[in-house]
């Protein structure tokens, strides 16, 4: 049947504009679908399976009821919020921002992503990208008219590896902006102090603005050259002036649903972005940046208790898809293993994700939907372990089983 984007409409043109015509239904609505209809465990989709902390939520559930953010918050984000997002900064990576000017609350890190590329990239410019990619990273890029340049992380010693002179050479005349993820998803990199300083280098060097998504900041589980935790680029030699940080609640509190997220920088950059989030949602989730204001202030014992959770449960999953015969690749970071299917004799992660719920009861998303170069990253599949500890004790169970 042919699909409504590509029936043609007025004038014989296709009805989707033409610079999302390469992007259809996204995998994880496909494979959420999927679990849905076989009953199969959902490993694919990367959101938790509990909520975060019940005081963060009562903090939501007074702020209704108190008549805190029922009606339109201030664009920017309402000043609690902002000003906990600029005191989190400070205590944590000793950067000091101007909460009215250096601070913009969006609906999610998806939305400051795209209000970021929209407000910068204008047609022709270049965006250098590390892949494999977050997928609204390329839709984004394709509806401001940019070109997307990626750099691909490769699989070398344990972990994927970003090859710094393919990425100084992934730069030209026309580059706008570098786009980095750490901890990075999916593959649960996360970039060294070494690899980020180069970065800085070669932004500062070629006067490129750098825009860096950290919404995995607090799930940093082993640092990779002893570096302490989280690195924000925006804390090195010459990058405070040309660096746009994105973070998000859904990652560190577990209310996803919640769409709470910011981005921060210099005044002249957040003023940019403000530009064109204002024509995206305006503004969003009034009651919740109340309560999120006060899930910043939360100790550190949060954070490390968090941490333990999920290092403990990444070891749990990771264990058992060895224990399947996937070839394993052990994240730094994020809630998500990256796994190789060749050791089970399988090439095409498609084929294996939509074929693993019949197979073992379990979905896991491909990760080739994240590559340009689909070849590069057709072995390799995602799973998630943010998921209470019995469902992925029943899934590796079930992974156990896996027949060929």
């Amino acid at each position: 049947m042919t699909s409504m984007t590509s029936t043609p409409g007025p004038a014989g043109r296709p009805l989707l504009n033409r610079r999302l015509a390469e992007f259809g239904t996204t995998i994880f609505a496909e494979m959420s679908a999927l679990a849905a209809r076989t009953g199969a465990i959902n490993l694919g989709q990367g959101f938790p399976d509990t909520d975060g902390p019940e005081e963060i939520r009562e903090a939501a559930v007074r702020a209704l009821r108190d008549g805190r953010g029922n009606q339109y918050p201030p664009g920017p984000g309402v000043p609690e919020l902002r000003e906990a997002i600029a005191a989190h900064q400070v205590r944590r990576y000793g950067l000091a921002l101007d909460p009215d000017t250096e601070v913009l609350v969006t609906a999610g890190a998806t939305e400051a992503i795209a209000a970021a590329l929209l407000a910068l990239v204008e047609p022709g410019d270049e965006v250098v990208a590390l892949e494999p990619y977050y997928d609204s990273y390329a839709a984004s890029i394709a509806l401001a008219g940019g070109t997307r340049v990626p750099v691909t992380l490769r699989p070398s010693g344990g972990r994927f590896r970003l090859d710094l002179d393919e990425l100084r050479a992934a730069v030209t005349t026309r580059t706008r902006l570098l786009l980095i993820n750490t901890p990075h998803n999916p593959t649960g990199t996360v970039l060294t102090r070494a690899e980020l300083a180069e970065i800085a280098r070669l932004a500062v060097e070629r006067d490129l603005i750098v825009v860096t998504d950290e919404v995995y900041e607090h799930l940093v589980f082993e640092e990779p050259d002893g570096s302490g935790g989280h690195v924000p680029l925006a804390g090195l030699p010459g990058m405070r002036d040309r660096t746009l940080t994105i973070s998000s609640a859904g990652k560190t509190y577990s209310f996803t649903g919640w769409k709470v997220g910011w981005i921060t920088g210099p005044p002249a950059l957040v003023t940019a972005v403000r530009s064109a989030k204002q024509f995206l949602t305006y503004v969003s989730a009034g009651p919740f940046q109340y309560a999120i204001a006060e899930a910043l202030a939360l100790p550190d014992s949060y954070y490390d208790g968090l941490r333990a959770e999920l290092r403990a449960k990444r070891d749990l999953l990771a264990g058992g898809l060895a224990d399947a015969g996937f070839g394993v690749h052990v994240p730094a970071g994020t809630y998500f293993i990256t796994t190789d299917i060749r050791p089970l004799g399988e090439t095409d992660g498609f084929a294996f994700c939509r074929a693993l719920p019949s197979r073992a009861g379990v979905v896991a998303i491909p990760n080739a939907v994240f590559y340009d170069d689909r070849e590069a990253g057709a072995p390799f599949v995602r799973f998630a372990f943010c998921k209470r500890t019995e469902v992925l004790e029943e899934a590796v169970t079930r992974l156990r089983h896996l027949t060929p």
